[in-house]
């Protein structure tokens, strides 16, 4: 494939590494060649380059697949998913999950990338729901007032939660930023 053949979200294999293409722009200079500048994300480390090709400059595709996972157990750094089409037990060492390894718990159904058969990374849903376990009591008369609140829910993260959650009340938490969204009824 070529410069030609550019679209956001495509992903290329530049110096050995994979990137996805984030954006990118065909330049048509009045004197000299024509050129492309690209945004391109590198799909394991999550840091974006930018990168300016020649027109009609070779390249390879990278073909990545997505697969479901189930979070199984951890032990001594590792993470063990369970495949949900072969029940296949797969390791995967902590930097291809990032900060997402405080949202784990067993049963949840997460999203692997993989090149070549070999897992990349793991993308976890944006949402999870999960048990508080540790906060404060809600003070009294306090409990509709804005403000928060450390809470440790039970993957053993710990969140900001209005005064009025309480050990067992259910939440809802975005995975990206640790926010916590709601009580879960």
């Amino acid at each position: 494939m070529d410069t030609s053949d550019f679209k956001n979200g495509l992903s290329i294999i530049v110096d050995g590494e994979i990137y996805t293409i984030v954006e990118f722009q065909h330049v048509k200079p009045g004197k000299g060649g024509a050129f492309v500048r690209s945004k391109l994300k590198n799909v394991r480390t999550g840091s974006v380059i930018e990168k300016t090709w020649r027109a009609g400059e070779r390249m390879d595709q990278a073909i990545l697949e997505r697969h479901p996972l189930q979070f199984s157990y951890s032990q001594d750094g590792e993470y063990y998913f369970m495949d949900t089409e072969s029940y296949e037990i797969n390791p995967v060492p902590r930097e291809k999950i990032g900060d997402g390894v405080k949202y784990l718990k067993e049963g949840l159904e997460v999203t692997a990338l993989t090149h070549a058969g070999e897992i990349i990374n793991v993308e976890l849903p944006i949402t999870i729901e999960a048990e508080v376990i540790d906060t404060e009591p809600g003070e009294r008369g306090n409990t509709a007032s804005g403000g928060s609140k450390p809470a440790t829910i039970e993957t053993g993260a710990v969140i900001q939660v209005p005064f009025f959650i309480n050990v067992g009340d259910k939440v809802k938490v975005d995975t990206r930023s640790g926010e916590y969204l709601e009580r879960v009824k």
